[in-house]
């Protein structure tokens, strides 16, 4: 049996570190929308014992580097079965982005292995699950726009206005471990007014866009990401922001047409005009 899965990616619309645990997991205040953009995930099930892992791109790790692969193995030790898979990716979102395309990859894994064998776990154990597994992934699991804390596992679904994106990936890559060892190096004091705009999204497209914060792109200081940014907002934005630990950036737009439209007007070879989800 095998079943394909849609592994939305997500963008921060605001994304700040509060402190760090003693297994060294940081903790966070972020506030994540799903957006319509997705790698196809296709898990099968077999008696093997084994998990087997292939994608259309080169360079995405086979084996147990791969959340995915994790994900599957996770599943069944919970499950307390040996049993095996084969998961392949057709991948659409960039890697090493911000965009959660691991994440959203594993937590494609886990519902899909959930549904195979006959839905052994309600939604919060799979959470549960995910959370073992990276920050992200029950954010993914649930999709829609979230206020996240502790880990990322504390979810808390936020009314949202509605709007489009387009999302500008630079060539740069950006790797999340070095991201968060960076920030341990020179920690920066939490922002003030994450509750305030968590709760000012819901009736405010404009007050969504003017209060995008990322403790990221205060700590790189990064030209190439002002600059794309700055293009952006030029292009029609009613706001910018950089999503998770980088590199892509994304602007906010009322609708499709207009981000579909500003698409046209920047020079750069990786962009998505997407719907938020």
């Amino acid at each position: 049996m095998s079943l394909t899965v849609k592994a939305y990616a997500k963008i921060n619309l605001w994304l700040d570190i509060t402190g760090r645990r003693a297994n060294g997991y940081h903790t966070l205040n972020t506030v994540m929308r799903r957006i319509a953009l997705y790698d196809d995930v296709t898990v099968g099930t077999n008696g093997s014992g084994d998990v087997t892992v292939s994608c259309d791109v080169q360079g995405i790790p086979a084996d147990e580097r791969n959340i995915a692969f994790k994900a599957a193995k996770m599943f069944f030790m919970q499950m307390r079965k040996n049993m095996g898979a084969h998961i392949h990716i057709v991948k659409r979102i960039p890697v090493e982005a911000g965009l959660g395309g691991s994440s959203a990859d594993g937590a494609a894994v886990l519902c899909a292995l959930n549904e195979l064998c006959g839905k052994p776990f309600g939604l919060h154990e799979l959470c549960g699950i995910g959370a073992t597994l990276g920050a992200d992934i029950p954010f993914c699991i649930t999709g829609g726009t979230a206020k996240c804390t502790g880990i990322g596992d504390i979810i808390e679904p936020l009314e949202c206005a509605e709007f489009a994106a387009l999302i500008v990936k630079p060539d740069a890559a950006c790797n999340t471990g070095e991201a968060y060892r960076k920030y341990d190096g020179s920690p920066i004091p939490v922002k003030p007014g994450f509750e305030e705009y968590c709760a000012s999204i819901a009736g405010s497209r404009m007050a969504l866009a003017n209060g995008l914060y990322n403790v990221f792109e205060e700590l790189y200081g990064n030209d190439d990401i002002a600059q794309i940014k700055s293009e952006l907002l030029g292009a029609g934005a009613l706001g910018a922001g950089m999503t998770g630990s980088g590199s892509a950036v994304f602007g906010i737009f009322n609708d499709i047409r207009e981000a579909e439209n500003a698409a046209q007007l920047l020079d750069v070879k990786t962009k998505f005009a997407v719907r938020a989800i």
